[in-house]
Protein backbone atom coordinates (compact mmCIF):
# COMPACT_ATOMS: atom_id res chain seq x y z
CA UNK A 1 0.00 0.00 0.00
CA UNK A 2 1.20 3.63 -0.81
CA UNK A 3 2.51 5.63 2.00
CA UNK A 4 1.08 8.95 0.40
CA UNK A 5 -2.37 8.76 2.04
CA UNK A 6 -4.46 10.43 -1.34
CA UNK A 7 -2.87 9.83 -5.45
CA UNK A 8 -4.82 11.32 -7.47
CA UNK A 9 -5.47 9.40 -10.88
CA UNK A 10 -5.84 11.02 -14.07
CA UNK A 11 -7.34 9.52 -17.05
CA UNK A 12 -6.07 9.85 -20.76
CA UNK A 13 -6.85 8.42 -24.04
CA UNK A 14 -2.81 8.62 -24.58
CA UNK A 15 -1.33 7.22 -21.32
CA UNK A 16 2.15 7.03 -22.90
CA UNK A 17 2.41 10.80 -24.61
CA UNK A 18 1.02 11.99 -21.29
CA UNK A 19 3.56 10.37 -19.34
CA UNK A 20 6.38 11.54 -22.27
CA UNK A 21 4.95 15.26 -21.71
CA UNK A 22 5.29 15.03 -17.75
CA UNK A 23 9.00 13.36 -17.68
CA UNK A 24 10.00 15.98 -20.39
CA UNK A 25 8.07 19.30 -18.59
CA UNK A 26 8.50 17.94 -15.00
CA UNK A 27 11.09 15.70 -14.18
CA UNK A 28 8.83 12.63 -14.01
CA UNK A 29 9.90 9.63 -13.05
CA UNK A 30 7.51 6.20 -14.46
CA UNK A 31 8.25 3.61 -11.73
CA UNK A 32 5.36 0.97 -12.63
CA UNK A 33 3.17 0.29 -16.21
CA UNK A 34 1.16 -2.46 -16.37
CA UNK A 35 -1.60 -3.19 -18.89
CA UNK A 36 -5.08 -4.81 -17.66
CA UNK A 37 -6.57 -7.85 -19.12
CA UNK A 38 -9.87 -5.61 -20.08
CA UNK A 39 -6.94 -3.18 -22.03
CA UNK A 40 -6.10 0.14 -20.86
CA UNK A 41 -2.54 1.39 -18.79
CA UNK A 42 -2.43 2.13 -15.33
CA UNK A 43 0.40 3.70 -14.71
CA UNK A 44 2.68 5.40 -11.49
CA UNK A 45 5.17 8.32 -11.81
CA UNK A 46 6.95 10.16 -9.32
CA UNK A 47 6.89 14.00 -9.91
CA UNK A 48 9.42 15.51 -7.02
CA UNK A 49 8.12 14.13 -4.06
CA UNK A 50 4.54 13.56 -4.80
CA UNK A 51 2.87 9.87 -6.69
CA UNK A 52 0.43 10.03 -9.42
CA UNK A 53 -1.07 7.29 -11.04
CA UNK A 54 -1.84 7.85 -14.61
CA UNK A 55 -4.83 5.50 -16.60
CA UNK A 56 -6.05 5.20 -20.10
CA UNK A 57 -5.69 4.02 -23.43
CA UNK A 58 -3.00 4.47 -26.03
CA UNK A 59 -1.47 3.46 -29.19
CA UNK A 60 -2.03 -0.60 -29.93
CA UNK A 61 -4.59 -0.82 -26.28
CA UNK A 62 -8.33 -1.25 -26.68
CA UNK A 63 -9.88 1.09 -23.98
CA UNK A 64 -13.34 2.29 -24.00
CA UNK A 65 -13.21 4.33 -21.16
CA UNK A 66 -13.67 8.14 -20.35
CA UNK A 67 -10.35 10.45 -20.25
CA UNK A 68 -10.75 12.36 -17.30
CA UNK A 69 -8.11 15.07 -17.14
CA UNK A 70 -7.47 16.95 -14.13
CA UNK A 71 -5.97 20.35 -12.37
CA UNK A 72 -2.29 20.34 -10.47
CA UNK A 73 -0.72 22.81 -8.84
CA UNK A 74 3.40 22.16 -9.16
CA UNK A 75 6.49 23.98 -8.20
CA UNK A 76 9.10 24.34 -10.38
CA UNK A 77 12.64 25.80 -9.71
CA UNK A 78 12.28 28.25 -12.80
CA UNK A 79 8.52 28.98 -13.75
CA UNK A 80 9.21 30.70 -16.94
CA UNK A 81 11.71 27.90 -18.27
CA UNK A 82 9.10 24.79 -17.68
CA UNK A 83 6.23 27.42 -19.14
CA UNK A 84 8.31 27.02 -22.64
CA UNK A 85 9.22 23.44 -22.06
CA UNK A 86 5.72 22.86 -21.73
CA UNK A 87 4.40 24.61 -24.80
CA UNK A 88 7.61 22.88 -27.19
CA UNK A 89 5.91 19.86 -25.72
CA UNK A 90 2.34 20.42 -27.28
CA UNK A 91 0.78 22.27 -23.88
CA UNK A 92 -1.56 25.05 -24.46
CA UNK A 93 -0.70 28.37 -22.32
CA UNK A 94 -3.69 29.80 -20.09
CA UNK A 95 -1.56 32.19 -18.76
CA UNK A 96 1.81 33.59 -19.01
CA UNK A 97 4.15 33.80 -16.01
CA UNK A 98 3.25 36.82 -13.17
CA UNK A 99 4.27 37.43 -10.51
CA UNK A 100 1.38 36.71 -7.52
CA UNK A 101 1.01 38.83 -4.45
CA UNK A 102 1.11 35.81 -2.63
CA UNK A 103 4.39 35.15 -3.61
CA UNK A 104 4.61 32.96 -6.18
CA UNK A 105 5.45 33.70 -10.23
CA UNK A 106 2.98 31.30 -11.65
CA UNK A 107 2.09 30.98 -15.49
CA UNK A 108 -0.60 27.91 -16.28
CA UNK A 109 -0.58 25.43 -19.44
CA UNK A 110 -3.27 22.56 -20.67
CA UNK A 111 -1.10 19.59 -21.80
CA UNK A 112 -2.70 17.59 -24.97
CA UNK A 113 -4.87 15.08 -22.84
CA UNK A 114 -6.73 18.06 -21.10
CA UNK A 115 -4.84 18.52 -17.61
CA UNK A 116 -4.46 21.82 -16.40
CA UNK A 117 -0.83 22.61 -14.90
CA UNK A 118 -0.99 25.57 -12.63
CA UNK A 119 3.32 25.88 -12.71
CA UNK A 120 4.39 27.96 -9.92
CA UNK A 121 8.06 29.16 -8.59
CA UNK A 122 8.00 30.24 -4.82
CA UNK A 123 10.11 33.86 -4.52
CA UNK A 124 12.02 32.67 -1.40
CA UNK A 125 14.93 31.04 -0.07
CA UNK A 126 13.61 27.61 -1.95
CA UNK A 127 11.19 27.45 -4.63
CA UNK A 128 8.67 25.61 -3.03
CA UNK A 129 6.16 27.23 -0.29
CA UNK A 130 7.23 25.79 2.92
CA UNK A 131 5.56 22.26 3.65
CA UNK A 132 4.16 21.64 0.47
CA UNK A 133 4.32 18.92 -1.92
CA UNK A 134 5.75 19.54 -5.21
CA UNK A 135 2.41 18.56 -6.49
CA UNK A 136 -1.18 19.46 -5.20
CA UNK A 137 -3.95 18.47 -7.07
CA UNK A 138 -6.65 21.76 -7.43
CA UNK A 139 -10.04 21.55 -7.55
CA UNK A 140 -12.38 24.17 -8.95
CA UNK A 141 -16.01 22.75 -8.36
CA UNK A 142 -19.12 24.98 -8.98
CA UNK A 143 -19.15 25.61 -5.57
CA UNK A 144 -16.50 24.26 -3.59
CA UNK A 145 -17.76 24.23 0.24
CA UNK A 146 -20.00 20.99 0.04
CA UNK A 147 -16.64 19.37 -1.62
CA UNK A 148 -14.78 20.01 1.60
CA UNK A 149 -17.71 19.38 3.78
CA UNK A 150 -17.65 16.42 2.47
CA UNK A 151 -13.92 15.39 2.87
CA UNK A 152 -14.25 16.74 6.21
CA UNK A 153 -16.99 14.15 7.20
CA UNK A 154 -15.52 11.54 4.70
CA UNK A 155 -11.90 11.58 5.36
CA UNK A 156 -11.17 13.71 8.38
CA UNK A 157 -9.80 16.20 6.49
CA UNK A 158 -8.01 19.28 7.67
CA UNK A 159 -9.00 22.82 5.98
CA UNK A 160 -5.71 25.35 6.50
CA UNK A 161 -7.20 28.67 5.69
CA UNK A 162 -10.17 30.13 3.26
CA UNK A 163 -9.66 33.40 1.12
CA UNK A 164 -13.41 34.36 0.44
CA UNK A 165 -14.53 37.25 -1.06
CA UNK A 166 -17.36 39.22 1.11
CA UNK A 167 -19.91 37.02 -0.81
CA UNK A 168 -18.60 34.55 0.24
CA UNK A 169 -16.75 32.71 -3.15
CA UNK A 170 -13.93 30.28 -2.16
CA UNK A 171 -11.33 31.78 -3.74
CA UNK A 172 -8.84 29.33 -2.28
CA UNK A 173 -8.56 27.15 0.48
CA UNK A 174 -6.13 24.37 1.10
CA UNK A 175 -7.60 21.15 2.49
CA UNK A 176 -5.24 18.06 4.16
CA UNK A 177 -6.33 14.22 4.44
CA UNK A 178 -3.64 12.56 6.16
CA UNK A 179 0.24 13.49 5.03
CA UNK A 180 -1.94 14.68 1.66
CA UNK A 181 -2.51 18.28 0.65
CA UNK A 182 -4.84 19.74 -2.06
CA UNK A 183 -6.36 23.00 -3.31
CA UNK A 184 -9.74 23.78 -4.12
CA UNK A 185 -11.50 27.28 -5.67
CA UNK A 186 -15.05 27.82 -6.89
CA UNK A 187 -14.84 27.78 -10.45
CA UNK A 188 -14.43 31.27 -12.31
CA UNK A 189 -13.22 32.02 -15.56
CA UNK A 190 -11.46 29.32 -17.72
CA UNK A 191 -11.40 27.63 -14.86
CA UNK A 192 -14.55 25.17 -14.55
CA UNK A 193 -14.99 21.97 -12.65
CA UNK A 194 -12.55 19.36 -13.35
CA UNK A 195 -14.20 16.29 -10.94
CA UNK A 196 -10.82 14.54 -10.33
CA UNK A 197 -10.26 10.83 -9.20
CA UNK A 198 -8.48 9.67 -6.25
CA UNK A 199 -6.77 6.30 -4.48
CA UNK A 200 -7.54 7.25 -0.94
CA UNK A 201 -5.36 4.87 1.40
CA UNK A 202 -7.80 3.93 5.28
CA UNK A 203 -7.43 1.89 7.94
CA UNK A 204 -10.66 -0.01 6.80
CA UNK A 205 -12.60 -0.18 3.69
CA UNK A 206 -15.38 -1.10 4.52
CA UNK A 207 -16.25 1.12 7.27
CA UNK A 208 -14.62 4.08 5.18
CA UNK A 209 -16.91 3.45 1.90
CA UNK A 210 -20.00 3.32 4.54
CA UNK A 211 -19.18 6.53 6.27
CA UNK A 212 -18.41 8.41 2.47
CA UNK A 213 -22.14 6.97 1.68
CA UNK A 214 -23.15 8.31 5.14
CA UNK A 215 -21.75 11.41 4.17
CA UNK A 216 -23.23 11.69 0.78
CA UNK A 217 -21.60 10.05 -1.96
CA UNK A 218 -22.86 8.05 -4.50
CA UNK A 219 -21.60 4.53 -4.57
CA UNK A 220 -19.34 3.58 -7.82
CA UNK A 221 -18.20 -0.10 -6.49
CA UNK A 222 -18.25 -1.58 -3.60
CA UNK A 223 -15.41 -3.04 -1.31
CA UNK A 224 -13.83 -5.65 -3.02
CA UNK A 225 -10.31 -7.90 -2.68
CA UNK A 226 -7.93 -6.95 -5.50
CA UNK A 227 -4.87 -9.35 -7.09
CA UNK A 228 -2.59 -6.27 -6.11
CA UNK A 229 -3.14 -6.87 -2.05
CA UNK A 230 -6.05 -4.05 -1.58
CA UNK A 231 -9.12 -4.22 -0.77
CA UNK A 232 -10.83 -0.93 -2.78
CA UNK A 233 -14.40 0.33 -2.72
CA UNK A 234 -15.78 3.69 -5.02
CA UNK A 235 -17.79 6.30 -4.34
CA UNK A 236 -18.45 9.59 -6.12
CA UNK A 237 -19.08 13.00 -4.41
CA UNK A 238 -21.75 15.78 -5.08
CA UNK A 239 -19.57 17.32 -7.41
CA UNK A 240 -18.07 14.06 -9.70
CA UNK A 241 -15.52 13.30 -8.08
CA UNK A 242 -14.21 9.45 -7.76
CA UNK A 243 -12.80 8.39 -4.76
CA UNK A 244 -11.28 5.20 -4.13
CA UNK A 245 -10.82 3.69 -0.95
CA UNK A 246 -8.36 1.58 -0.38
CA UNK A 247 -7.03 -0.67 2.65
CA UNK A 248 -4.21 -3.61 3.02
CA UNK A 249 -5.41 -6.77 2.73
CA UNK A 250 -4.88 -8.65 6.10
CA UNK A 251 -2.50 -11.76 5.50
Amino acid sequence: MATQTVIAYPWSQDVPALNDFLTKVFGAVEKERAVGSAGGYHTELLIGDTLLMVGGGGAGVTWTGEARPMAFHIYVPDVDTTWKLAQEQGAESLQAPANQEWGERTANVKDLSGNFWYIATFQGSNYFSDGAPTVQPFLQPLRAAPVIDFMKAAFAANELGRATTPEGVILHTTVKIGNSAMELIDAVGIYQPMPGRFFVTVEDADYSYALALASGAKPVSPPADQPYGARVGGVEDIAGNLWYVASELKK
